[in-house]
């Protein structure tokens, strides 16, 4: 399996519209972060999880000519907004695209997305075909995934563990027996909106308590504000074997 960062940054992205903090007025290049998204590669078969505002630039970025499935973590704008450009896929693949979410997800796509599930189908609208899932694992392409139910306030939001990878993000709270589910992981992605406190995200410092619980040997924070601060100052102050990922970062667990 490799993964391909799309995006690290959250809802609002990096750089904010009409911010001039030194952040979004940043030269490096790992400080422009469009909406966390991830890119998993199975053999022949493509995975993204969320598809956000920025899922059309993604693609086109990364040149992913086929994508066989999406897993969708939760149904907030910045995780779901761009799944209509879907559509150049079922062109292509001459089909639709397997979707899984949870029943709270597909009721919101069903409403922001009405037209690709009414009766009479206007021509070229998103083929989708939704598959509901719980937390009880299932398998996909040969590979099982195990979902992990996150509290992002009152909201629960889904991470996913892929065999030695995992992937979480929207994550505010986290119980004991969906810890159980993570541990024993070697890479560990979740997570670290900001430095200063927040109702539904971890901050940094809770973000690297998590990380220290779970005791990945390699954590990669994403889903970063502007506020977290610079890519290059925060990261020098990071434990070992933590890290911030920035779009575009590959990670090939084959090795």
């Amino acid at each position: 399996m490799i993964i391909k960062f799309l995006g690290t940054g959250t809802s609002q992205g990096i750089p904010v519209i009409a911010c001039n903090c030194e952040v979004c007025r940043s030269s490096d290049a790992r400080d422009k972060r469009l909406r966390s998204s991830v890119l998993l590669q199975l053999a022949d078969k493509n995975m993204v999880i969320d598809t956000g505002p920025d899922f059309r630039y993604q693609m086109l970025r990364e040149q992913v000519d086929h994508l066989d499935a999406i897993l969708f973590t939760h149904s907030h704008k910045d995780h779901i907004a761009g799944l209509d450009d879907v559509r150049a896929f079922n062109r292509q693949q001459g089909g639709a695209i397997d979707i899984y979410g949870a029943r709270e997800v597909h009721e919101a796509l069903r409403r922001e997305f009405y037209y690709a599930f009414t009766a009479k189908k206007y021509p070229g609208i998103p083929q989708l075909e939704l598959h509901e899932i719980t937390l009880s694992p299932f398998f996909l392409f040969g590979v099982k995934i195990i979902p992990i139910e996150v509290m992002h306030y009152m909201m629960p939001v889904l991470g996913f563990r892929l065999g030695d990878f995992t992937y979480i993000t929207d994550a505010k709270t986290v119980s004991e027996a969906e810890i159980k589910k993570i541990v024993g992981t070697k890479i560990l992605v979740v997570n670290a909106l900001q430095q200063e406190p927040h109702i539904s995200h971890f901050t940094l410092d809770e973000a690297i308590a998590f990380a220290q619980r779970v005791g990945a040997a390699q954590t990669y924070f994403t889903h970063i504000s502007h506020k977290l601060g610079l890519h290059k100052e925060v990261e020098r102050k990071l434990p070992k074997g933590i890290s911030l990922a920035y779009d575009g970062l590959v990670l090939d667990m084959n090795r």
